[in-house]
């Protein structure tokens, strides 16, 4: 599902990202990605999403090649891919619904009543049917987590990325969100998290990727124990 050859990130300022990165997830492994603050974790994320491009390497997904991906496919290929992050990035002043809805919206595929039953089924997978109408302000902030994931599933990715989705979660919350990502990966969905919480990456017995100053440092990866 993921293959990085020889992939280097590098910055009009000169600073090195990544460095000669290697590695492969199979289709529907979920693995995480682990380093300190600013070891390439959310770079190599915006690799995958197409957010940043790599300044040497090949970067396949899903059996597409990034690197040589025009900018009129950039969109098609996002959509087969669910993106969450630690903040949430929901719309404040946007309901629930809404919030959820919005890839929909973007891609103009569904009609209303589609969208409905979409966002509908996301919020039940996450256990907030329901609260459609609530607004994020209403909503801890682990319920705001599983609004921002089932934005991130709500079309039906076959890839998840989630950049440090339990940062701001207590560990009681960390847990069920992970729950979450689990019941996605034994559906086929494939999963890629990026953390740096040691402690509950070695409760989950997932591979474990670890960079190091832009550089990978087990590209074959290693279960946690």
């Amino acid at each position: 599902m993921i293959e990085f050859h020889n992939v280097a990130k590098r910055y009009p300022s000169g600073h090195a990202a990544l460095r000669d990165v290697s590695f492969a997830v199979a289709r529907g492994e979920m693995v995480f990605l682990t380093g300190h603050s600013g070891a390439g974790k959310s770079t190599l994320l915006k690799l995958i999403a197409l957010i940043e491009r790599p300044s040497a390497g090949e970067v396949i997904v899903n059996e597409r090649n990034l690197t040589r991906l025009g900018r009129r496919h950039i969109p098609y290929h996002r959509r087969g891919l669910g993106m969450i992050f630690q903040d949430y990035r929901l719309l404040q002043e946007r309901s629930v619904f809404d919030n959820v809805a919005l890839p929909l919206v973007i891609a103009g595929e569904y009609d209303q009543r589609e969208t409905g039953r979409r966002v509908r089924a996301a919020l039940d997978k996450v256990g907030l049917l329901g609260k459609e109408k609530y607004y994020p302000v209403e909503l801890s902030g682990g319920e705001q987590q599983r609004v921002g994931i089932a934005r991130a599933v709500v079309h039906k990715p076959v890839l998840l990325l989630a950049d440090e989705p339990t940062g701001n979660l207590d560990p009681d919350l960390s847990r069920e969100i992970m729950a979450l990502f689990e019941a996605f990966q034994r559906v086929g969905v494939t999963v890629l998290i990026a953390s740096h919480d040691h402690d509950l990456i070695a409760r989950m017995n997932h591979r474990v990727l670890t960079l190091h100053q832009g550089v990978m440092l087990n590209g074959e990866g290693a279960p946690a124990p």
